[in-house]
């Protein structure tokens, strides 16, 4: 099975009060699996967009369904995917260290993977979580 995993993170302000969402799909039959919303406190929006992926990174490793073959993980932040996938240097220092552990516990899971970007709208799900969590400590 592929497991496609939307994340999203956001700060309103930022810096400023920030949340996570992410939301795991069987992607042979766009069922739902596991989703979460968190509230990060205080952080820049690329800091949440890290976080979120971070946060399903450590889901996996706890939880990975033995039947997942492949991950592919969808983010609408353009500067995340494109420094995860290396292709854009990194040049703040508490980024490189967000990279260097989302790196690890990439490699930790070893499984294919991919890491796209798409549009907001496209992200809605794990957009939807990132409000949820920041109204809740509104």
């Amino acid at each position: 099975m592929t497991l496609k995993i939307f994340t999203d993170g956001g700060a309103r302000g930022n810096p400023g009060p920030a949340g996570l969402g992410a939301v795991f799909i069987n992607a042979e039959n766009n069922q739902v699996i596991y989703d979460e919303a968190k509230y990060l406190g205080v952080a820049t929006n690329n800091e949440a967009e890290y976080e979120a992926i971070i946060l399903a990174l450590k889901y996996l490793q706890a939880n990975l369904p033995a039947s997942v073959e492949k991950l592919e993980f969808v983010l609408d932040s353009k500067l995340v995917v494109e420094q995860l996938n290396k292709n854009w240097k990194i040049k703040e220092p508490r980024m490189k260290v967000l990279a260097q552990k989302a790196w690890q516990l990439l490699e930790s899971l070893n499984l294919p993977y991919s890491i796209t970007h798409v549009k907001r709208e496209l992200n809605s799900a794990a957009d939807a979580l990132v409000n949820q969590a920041l109204d809740v400590h509104a």
